[in-house]
């Protein structure tokens, strides 16, 4: 019995030293090494190599400041690291610097919007309803239109979950049910019971027929699907791929990753939210306490939106590939309902940040009531600005929190800003029983946004995002109750809970200053 545990013990630390993410960062620690030590080695060589480091130091530097597009406290942080690293800040900024992904990938991205833009379908009956509605959210709804870029849908009914297991209860029959098509994109799939039922019912499925589409990010798989998990599926009859590829090189546009989450059946039902598709997020197990998510489902037009944002990913991938031959969507349904939504998506690949700019006007509008849950407050100062003047001006601002943490670091950071935020009269809570992971916001009891993006720099700089605003409607309630819910098993955070002895406010504000590096 122990020389089968001591085996048992050995195979699974081997599995451990030889798998994937293990290896992929021991070679860029590897590279990393060997970078600096080349620099010190050229330095001692040939003195004119220290020249030629600053030079290309201020040429970046300058090149940065040039660019009206990049957020200051990118600008600061790359700056200070030019300083104390003269000689190494120039080729580090080349290599890691710049947050647009690779020309290639953004010219493929720029020409699937263009072929895909004729399938999204406008709707003027919703726009004008919603400008009778409520005027100030139909200009914002006008900036998605045309940045997001996707149309304010109605006819479309929204359902809102306030976890990930009843999100989880509702997709299987709607997967059993498809007739025509399912696409699927997830920043997380993990083997566990949440994909292995999705995943024998995506095989029955492709096995009859339809159109069956995987999307899912190479890096967030990294530790959980082997390497060759999309070649796995396309054995199974599922047209599969993984996006942006982790490959051990140090390179920028590793930093651009598919953080969305959709669902799409028929072009006539989708899913969003904050759900990943592993079993943590419908608590089978248990990492940081409970697992506390949210999502939505949208029946009718708008589901064709999320289905047109999967497909546009899609096109880049494949742009040869003639979409019309195999996702022929029939026209999505109306349904009878109270509300109106508007899904949209953001990328780094153009210079518009299209989700924070949504969050400044969600912020900028609220007049009463303004309400956040968010994993990660990782603020610029335009949102932390934004967020202070709507507490001083009398808005009711609540910001919702994990009280457990999934990454020590990252959380001290998020708390990091709590002191601004509090003095300011913005009120803070903190989620006991576990990680709170949903991204839902809730404006006056009149806008809701269910999505994927966080309030962090990688969400709104570097990662391609997906969400949905709710204009009115009964779901408004339902989004209101799960908040109560939420602030009921939370702990109000005071200064006394924040670190502002001088050490603790010295970390934090260090933090602070590299977070737009990472």
């Amino acid at each position: 019995m122990k020389k089968r545990n001591w085996r048992l013990m050995l195979r699974r630390v081997l599995n451990l030293v030889f798998s994937r993410i293990v290896v992929t960062g021991v070679l860029l620690l590897l590279q990393a090494f060997w970078l600096f030590a080349l620099f010190y080695w050229l330095a001692d060589y040939a003195k004119w190599f220290g020249g030629v480091g600053v030079a290309m130091s201020i040429i970046m530097c300058l090149a940065l400041i040039r660019q009206d597009s990049t957020v200051p406290e990118f600008k600061i942080s790359w700056m200070i690291l030019f300083s104390v690293m003269p000689v190494q800040g120039g080729i580090l900024y080349l290599l890691w610097g710049n947050k647009r992904p690779a020309l290639g990938l953004r010219h493929r991205l720029e020409r699937a919007e263009d072929a895909m833009a004729p399938a999204r379908k406008d709707d003027p009956d919703a726009a004008a309803a919603l400008q009778r509605q409520d005027p100030r959210a139909a200009l914002t709804a006008r900036y998605l239109h045309d940045y997001g870029p996707m149309p304010v849908c109605g006819g479309t009914a929204a359902k809102y979950y306030p976890d990930g297991q009843s999100m989880f209860a509702d997709m299987l029959p709607a997967l059993q049910g498809a007739q025509h098509s399912i696409y699927v994109e997830s920043f997380i799939i993990g083997m566990g019971e949440m994909w292995g039922k999705i995943h024998e019912i995506l095989r029955r499925k492709a096995a009859a027929g339809l159109d069956v589409r995987v999307i899912y990010d190479d890096a967030g798989c990294l530790s959980l699907l082997p390497h060759n998990y999309a070649e796995m599926m396309r054995a199974d009859g599922i047209r599969a791929f993984s996006f942006n590829r982790c490959v051990p090189m140090l390179n920028l546009v590793m930093n651009n990753r598919d953080h969305r989450k959709i669902m799409v059946i028929d072009g006539q039902i989708a899913f969003t939210g904050g759900v990943n598709l592993a079993d943590e997020y419908i608590n089978k197990i248990v990492r940081f306490g409970y697992w506390k998510d949210s999502g939505v489902r949208l029946d009718g037009p708008g589901a064709a939106s999320l289905a047109n944002i999967f497909l546009t990913f899609w096109k880049a991938k494949y742009p040869d590939e003639d979409l019309d031959a195999g996702c022929d969507l029939p026209a999505a349904v109306p349904v009878e309902t109270d509300c109106l939504v508007q899904p949209f998506a953001d990328t780094p690949v153009d210079r518009e940040a299209v989700a924070k700019n949504v969050y400044l006007e969600l912020i900028n509008q609220a007049q009463k009531r303004l309400y956040i849950c968010t994993p990660y407050l990782i603020l610029d100062n335009d949102l932390l600005s934004c967020l202070r003047l709507a507490a001083k001006r009398g808005v009711d601002v609540r910001i919702y929190t994990p009280g457990v943490p999934d990454k020590p670091t990252i959380y001290q950071l998020t708390r990091s800003y709590f002191p601004h935020l509090l003095r300011a009269g913005v009120k803070i809570y903190s989620y006991t029983p576990g990680f709170l992971h949903a991204k839902t916001w809730l404006v006056d009891d009149r806008i809701a946004a269910v999505g994927t993006v966080n309030l962090d720099y990688r969400s709104l700089y570097l990662h391609f995002e997906n969400s949905v605003l709710l204009y009115g409607g009964a779901v408004l309630d339902d989004v209101r109750r799960d908040l109560a819910e939420i602030e009921k098993e939370s702990a109000a955070v005071t200064l006394a809970d924040c670190r502002t002895e001088f050490f603790g406010t010295l970390y934090s504000a260090v933090l602070r200053l590299v977070a737009p590096l990472c």
